[in-house]
């Protein structure tokens, strides 16, 4: 791929220009010792999808700075992430992010321990942009790499998040819901995750998206997810009566499975049905049918997934929710609602990241790759990427 080989070299020039105060004579892998120290200083790349991100994060859970640069605009005429165009934009946007990143925390280069980066999974054009950022950046200063699971950073945000009195117990469940992955985990440990439950054809986030584009929604700044819960949230005082439209069902009841693709036909074929275009009212009631929908098809497989365990033996009292539709407050309001229901005596607690953490971000990069460098468990510059990963194979 000619274009994306030159663009970056490109960006790689870029970015050391953009970080050209700092020392580049460092041409070996040698790292001084950190006894002494007492935190850890990460500066973490993220570029799996369509936002380009940087961050600093320390081992003392402290954040200092979080730069996210969305592409919405670029992606909304395409209805999608369209490949080429974010590795270009990702390109041009990651040499300033990490100059903001590293300016907004109030450091310099030499001041950063270690470098970490998305290593998979994600479109593998994407992840070549912060993979190639962090590597030759990590080479040219003699600072130690790792490559991270994007999955898992996602699962590990809340033990950067939550106060350290209420942080989840292992093992817990962990709800992984984006626009790439809809995934429901035990996790035993930092690096032991078991798939319980995943989908059988397209994620929650995907069926969010590509809904609001059947209603005709703009994606506004946030992305169509969002664009669709603000639909669900307006008021209808000032509008005609919402229309009474049927729930629509949950698919393979009793089965730890999801599928979303069934739902969003039902939109589909719900908008075939109609003689004139949706109006508003009508968009309203529908965006809501299928939000409705998703929520409850997602707390129908996490109370499976307590019952089947409980049945094992094992009693889990915390759950991590994490990816860009876990920021959708409906849902969240739901998942509280079902946990009590389940355990009403026995409060199970329920883990959220900030809302700006949700979605795409390099702190939580950053964070996930910690016990690594804290370690000593570095990976080669050479590193190769994988742009698909299972959650279950992160030691493999």
């Amino acid at each position: 791929m000619p274009i994306l080989e030159s663009g970056l070299r490109k960006q790689n020039v870029l970015l050391l220009r953009a970080l050209r105060d700092v020392s580049l004579t460092a041409g070996h892998r040698t790292f001084r010792a950190r006894t002494g120290r007492r935190t850890f200083t990460v500066l973490g790349f993220e570029s799996s999808a369509d936002d380009t991100c940087a961050a600093v994060v320390t081992s003392s859970r402290q954040i200092l700075s979080n730069v996210v640069v969305k592409q919405h605009d670029l992606h909304e005429g395409f209805g999608g992430i369209h490949p080429s165009v974010a590795i270009e934009a990702h390109q041009r946007n990651m040499p300033g992010a990490v100059r903001m990143a590293l300016e907004q925390a109030n450091i310099n280069i030499h001041d950063v321990d270690g470098i970490a980066f998305t290593r998979g999974p994600g479109i593998g054009g994407c992840l070549s942009v912060g993979s190639n950022a962090a590597k030759s950046l990590a080479a040219a200063l003699g600072k130690p790499l790792v490559g991270v699971h994007h999955m898992q950073a996602h699962a590990l945000t809340p033990l950067l998040t939550t106060p350290t009195a209420d942080l989840p117990q292992f093992p817990f469940l962990t709800l992984l819901i984006s626009g790439g992955h809809t995934l429901l985990l035990l996790a035993s440990s930092i690096t032991s995750f078991q798939i319980l439950a995943t989908t059988a054809d397209a994620s929650i986030g995907r069926a969010f998206d590509k809904t609001a584009r059947a209603l005709g929604l703009s994606w506004g700044t946030r992305g169509p997810g969002a664009a669709l819960e603000e639909l669900c949230r307006m008021t209808n005082e000032e509008l005609e009566p919402l229309p009474d439209i049927q729930p629509f069902t949950v698919p393979m009841p009793g089965k730890l499975a999801f599928s979303f693709a069934s739902l969003q036909s039902s939109v589909d074929r719900h908008i075939s049905l109609m003689e004139e275009p949706l109006s508003t009212s009508h968009k309203i009631a529908l965006a809501r049918a299928f939000q409705t929908a998703a929520a409850r098809q997602i707390c129908a497989k996490l109370t499976l997934s307590l019952q089947k365990l409980e049945l094992k033996g094992l009693k889990v009292r915390d759950v991590v929710v994490s990816g860009g539709v876990a920021s959708n407050t409906f849902l969240r309001e739901r998942l509280r609602e079902t946990l009590d229901g389940y355990s009403s005596d026995e409060r199970i607690s329920l883990h959220f990241p900030p809302l700006e953490l949700c979605t795409d971000n390099a702190a939580m990069i950053a964070w996930a790759s910690m016990h690594r460098f804290l370690a000593g468990d570095y990976d080669d510059y050479t590193i190769d990427l994988r742009a698909k990963w299972s959650i279950e194979d992160i030691l493999v």
